[in-house]
């Protein structure tokens, strides 16, 4: 479908692209990996026709419709979500007209046997043609269900785009090109601001689109859900990996490793051939073999070893000051702004030491809650309590909106630092891989990626014992993402994170908090168990309300009817009463088989043999402890009802 042949990409003296080259077929999935500058926007712009290469060639079809989507754009106004999302139509809507006006021509053209009324009929066959290609989903109906997918109530359909926030806008501008289907979808970081029920929906979706997909993410999961193909830019270099990203990894460093034992394999027998010429070069009884050597030597291939980007940022949190035991508590909060309620009647208890995740969907009051522990906000209602000596970082969503624009990366630290830091502010920068003139550099320069480096470099400059941290990964590269993970790992003070960031979350957060339908709850396990159980809809169950069947109007009854149904009502209440007994005895039985069967499970995880399956086991293990959970609620309230 589209060809890239000896592209280069140059800016002065700096080259992004030297001389690369690949193949992008119908209906392919593409990841795009490497780290942030490395050139994989530059790519997508190229691929699309945005940008032009300094040489080299894109060949694409000329009909061949492209849908972009990238990291920073600009958004309409003045028209509600629907009537923006309904303009990924208009090609439908012009084809719809047009067959409209020719119809009516036809149906005025009185000239049957004329070619002009031949033509005119063609004209028709092909627009109706064309439109029976397209789904026969009514357009509203499927803008409806994309902008559901994507996390907007049916209610958000009718407000202005402008009253939403920059991420809601990213997901307008998704939607429409969803809508669109185009030939080749080029996303940019689609998933920065969709929480986890949008980037599960998204993947299905782009998992069954028929039009190719070429993917730039820093969510591993999420590339290797979609995508069967990784292509990595690398210092100039273009490798095609024919797998997904996690398994490109694997082949990454099996290629390296086996390059580096060929080229040390290469480098010792040129050198035992070096040895020999120099040995016998002046002997005549040796002169052919030393030529014939020397010959080989100059035909040689030489083996090279690919040079690796190792960039990432390094660093380590200061120690944290001591607090009180208890970091913050929110007892009966309700948050909100004037008109509007976000949730309401939420008991949150975060201690000393703990790394907490604050998970749901956007617009459900994550921020809104940091925003409240930090000071910045005011709770409608309800305690809000920040314990003993608690000293806040905050680290908000949009770094764009927070950083002087005008100011250098140099300045942004050195107007805030104080003391002997001061001196040390290079070393800082370049551990956030700010080198050499990037330090120049005006913040209104700096890609998304770069922004968020430079605002996790202001966290080092305090000493905080509770990291806020909204979104900490959005525009971080795989690497960086990795590194910031395991400095908080090791980070001695309190993390309250907000994540949509699966594989972010995966190890780090101790408990999670799950903001959903205006309310927030305590979630017992990890984001690993809090996706399953939406898979399983398991939270959906456990939030819904049973509601009392309505009683039917009854006639007056005598006092033997009523004696009899008295009766009859002891017998039955009997009935159910044992019932009720026996339910609990299989209840009770059941937990106990389950407790065993997770025991001898533990067992065998804490010193697994050779033939255990960790996997499978840890999988069942998981089961397990969810059906226990299931039935012991189930046991509770029996209990209660006797």
């Amino acid at each position: 479908m589209i060809s890239i042949n000896a592209l280069t990409v140059a800016f002065g003296a700096d080259v992004l692209f030297d001389n690369i080259g690949f193949n992008l077929d119908d209906g392919e999935k593409v990841g795009l990996a490497g780290k942030n500058g490395a050139g994989k926007s530059t790519l997508l712009k190229i691929l699309c026709g945005q940008m032009a290469p300094t040489s080299g060639s894109v060949d694409r079809p000329r009909d061949i419709k492209f849908g972009y989507l990238p990291q920073i754009m600009s958004h309409n106004k003045g028209r509600s979500v629907m009537d923006e999302v309904m303009t990924a139509f208009q090609e439908r809507f012009d084809l719809e007209k047009k067959l409209a006006d020719a119809t009516e021509e036809l149906t005025l053209r009185t000239d049957y046997e004329s070619d002009a009324y031949a033509k005119l009929i063609e004209k028709v066959n092909s627009l109706t043609d064309r439109l029976a290609v397209e789904e026969s989903e009514p357009p509203q109906a499927g803008a409806g269900r994309v902008l559901r997918g994507l996390g907007f109530r049916d209610e958000d359909f009718f407000r202005n785009t402008e009253t939403f926030s920059q991420g809601w806008n990213m997901r307008i501008e998704l939607a429409k090109i969803l809508l669109s289907k185009p030939d080749v979808m080029l996303l940019d970081e689609p998933t920065n601001h969709l929480d986890i029920e949008s980037i599960e929906w998204l993947e299905q979706f782009l998992k069954s689109y028929r039009g190719a997909v070429v993917l730039v993410s820093h969510d591993k999961r999420f590339l290797d859900n979609i995508t069967t193909r990784t292509l990595e830019i690398s210092l100039g270099k273009l490798y095609d990996y024919k797998v997904p990203y996690s398994k490109y990894l694997e082949l990454r460093q099996e290629r390296l490793q086996q390059q580096i034992a060929a080229y040390q394999n290469q480098q010792r027998m040129i050198e035992k051939t070096e040895e020999f010429i120099e040995r016998f070069r002046y002997k005549a009884t040796k002169a052919n073999q030393v030529q014939s050597r020397i010959k080989a030597l100059d035909r040689l291939d030489r083996i090279e070893v690919d040079e690796t980007d190792l960039s990432a940022i390094s660093f380590k949190f200061p120690p944290a000051v001591r607090c009180g035991d208890i970091v913050y508590k929110a007892i009966g909060l309700t948050a909100g702004y004037p008109g509007k309620t976000v949730f309401s009647g939420a008991d949150i208890e975060i201690k000393r030491g703990e790394k907490v995740a604050f998970v749901g969907r956007n617009g459900e009051g994550k921020t809104t809650q940091l925003r409240i522990i930090e000071g910045e906000l005011q709770p409608v209602k309800g305690e809000s309590k920040v314990g003993h000596n608690v000293q806040f970082g905050y680290y908000a969503q949009n770094q764009e909106d927070i950083l002087d624009k005008t100011d250098t990366v140099f300045g942004t630290l050195d107007r805030i630092a104080v003391g002997d830091i001061r001196t040390r502010l290079r070393d800082l920068l370049a551990q956030f891989l700010f080198r050499g003139d990037d330090i120049d550099k005006r913040v209104s320069v700096l890609s998304g990626g770069e922004r968020a480096r430079l605002g996790m470099a202001k966290l080092m400059l305090g000493s905080y014992n509770c990291l806020l941290l909204d979104e900490p990964t959005n525009h971080m590269d795989i690497r960086s993402k990795e590194m910031l993970k395991k400095a908080l790992k090791a980070y001695d003070g309190t993390l309250i994170v907000v994540s949509h960031d699966r594989d972010f979350l995966d190890g780090l957060a101790d408990r999670l908090y799950v903001f959903r339908d205006g309310r927030v709850k305590e979630f017992p396990g990890d984001v690993n168990d809090f996706l399953k159980a939406l898979d399983m809809s398991s939270l959906s169950e456990l939030d819904r309300k049973v509601q009392p069947a309505s009683q039917p109007s009854v006639k007056p009854e005598t006092a033997q009817q009523s004696s009899q149904k008295s009766y009859q009502a002891m017998k039955n209440e009997n009935r159910e009463q044992k019932k009720l007994k026996n339910r609990i005895e299989f209840l009770e039985k059941e937990t106990d088989k389950i407790s065993d069967r997770m025991k001898k499970i533990e067992v065998v995880l804490s010193a697994p043999g050779e033939g255990d399956d960790i996997m499978e086991l840890t999988r069942e293990y998981l089961e397990l402890k969810r059906d226990l959970d299931f039935k012991t609620q189930e046991w509770e309230k029996l209990i209660e009802s006797l």
